[in-house]
């Protein structure tokens, strides 16, 4: 062999450790699944990121983030889902049982991580709280199991309450048990019940043309539709003077009257300590799905005023937080 081909030969081979030590050392990918927009959610996508930064994952030198945007409309569940696993992220992180079944249904190995779902184990998601099973875990929201709380909540606010009108996404699983669970709740009350049902952004308007008509007040069931379109919702049920009640307090920061309901920022960031500890070598079936200790009564008084709505005292002093 000739002394030149030897020493390019000899230079390939010391390279190749080189090679193979640049892709050991390829960080992480995290797809973010975003469910609505950055505008009416942006706010937990920056709590997630800054998590991950306290924790050491900091972009681009120790971990990627693919971020996107969902919008609320379910057929970009799936796609973006696709899109993660041709990526082949290392992780994917979502909120809501439509679009953690849209993952699922898509990659078995990925660990999926949900910042927050309204009933995990009831809408299949997971197995089990403890045990969650298979490559899926997270934080749960509680959302049917708060629903009496809110109602008992709105009905001190509003000095009783004769008709409550609910609004929910038929196809979102969460939000349709938690319907359930407040309309039994409310009929156990003698409060009646108007049901408004939506799939589409353009079903919204149509659905609460008639709620002055129907309702004193409207319970919104959150759910990545409504949360990409709450100031259209809102909006429009001002136009009709008619109050709203909401689990999440961006609501209440726009112009909702009430919400109750854990914070829900906070819950993104613990989620980003769920993808720590996967990214670290823990399996999502070895964590079990968490569920909130702390929740927040929010109350937006300048609402209440344009409503010519008479807040109590007692209730006031109850508020975590009242909004001026």
């Amino acid at each position: 062999m000739r002394r030149r081909e030897f020493i390019t030969l000899l230079g390939s081979a010391s390279a190749w450790p080189l090679v193979v030590r640049a892709q050991q050392l390829k960080p992480p990918t995290v797809g973010f699944m975003g469910v609505a927009t950055p505008a009416s959610e942006g706010t937990r996508a920056e709590a997630f990121v800054q998590r991950l930064r306290e924790l050491g994952w900091i972009e681009p030198r120790t971990i990627a983030i693919e971020l996107r945007w969902a919008e609320g409309r379910r057929e970009r569940f799936a796609e973006i889902a696709s899109e993660f696993v041709q990526r082949k992220v290392d992780v994917i992180v979502t909120a809501g049982a439509a679009p953690v079944a849209a993952a699922k249904r898509v990659t078995a190995l990925i660990p999926i991580v949900f910042a927050i779902a309204s009933d995990p184990v009831g809408t299949g998601l997971v197995t089990s709280l403890a045990r969650p099973g298979g490559n899926v875990t997270g934080l749960s929201y509680l959302g049917p199991d708060l629903a009496g709380k809110r109602l008992e909540l709105s009905r001190e606010v509003f000095g009783g309450l004769a008709r409550l009108g609910i609004m929910a996404n038929s196809e979102a699983p969460g939000a349709m048990l938690e319907m359930r669970e407040l309309q039994a709740t409310a009929d156990a009350h003698g409060v009646a019940v108007a049901l408004f049902e939506i799939r589409r952004e353009q079903e919204i308007a149509p659905a609460l043309a008639t709620l002055k008509d129907r309702a004193d007040a409207l319970y919104v069931c959150a759910d990545p539709l409504v949360n990409a379109h709450r100031v259209r919702i809102i909006t429009l049920a001002l136009s009709a003077r008619v109050p709203t009640i909401f689990g999440e307090r961006e609501n209440v920061d726009v112009g909702g009257l009430v919400s109750y309901g854990p914070n829900v920022p906070a819950m993104y960031r613990r989620a980003a300590d769920l993808v720590d500890k996967i990214l670290r070598g823990s399996k999502p079936t070895d964590i079990p799905v968490e569920q909130p200790t702390k929740f927040e009564f929010v109350l937006n008084l300048t609402t209440a005023k344009a409503l010519g709505l008479e807040v109590p005292p007692t209730v006031l002093a109850r508020a975590d937080e009242v909004i001026e």
